[in-house]
């Protein structure tokens, strides 16, 4: 991982992009001190569907009665 300053990046912005598409990860610095990482983007695979694990998660019956007073305490 390469450390560039800000005054740096701000002179190299196309070089420095141009390495992280190619997979390189880089720390902006404000003199020594880190800031900014500048690492390649990667989308999202797939959107989640409303309902894909209908049918493979069941509760128990008893999943929504009431608590013992016992146990409320516990949470209290």
């Amino acid at each position: 991982m390469v450390t560039v300053t800000i005054h740096a990046a701000k002179t190299t912005l196309s070089q420095l992009l141009a390495r992280v598409e190619a997979g390189e990860e880089i720390v902006l610095a404000r003199g020594k001190q880190p800031i900014a990482k500048l690492v390649p983007f990667h989308p999202p695979t797939s959107k989640r569907r409303f309902g894909a694990l209908k049918g493979s998660v069941s509760l128990d019956p008893g999943f929504f009665d009431p608590l013992p007073e016992d146990e409320l305490a516990g949470w209290e």
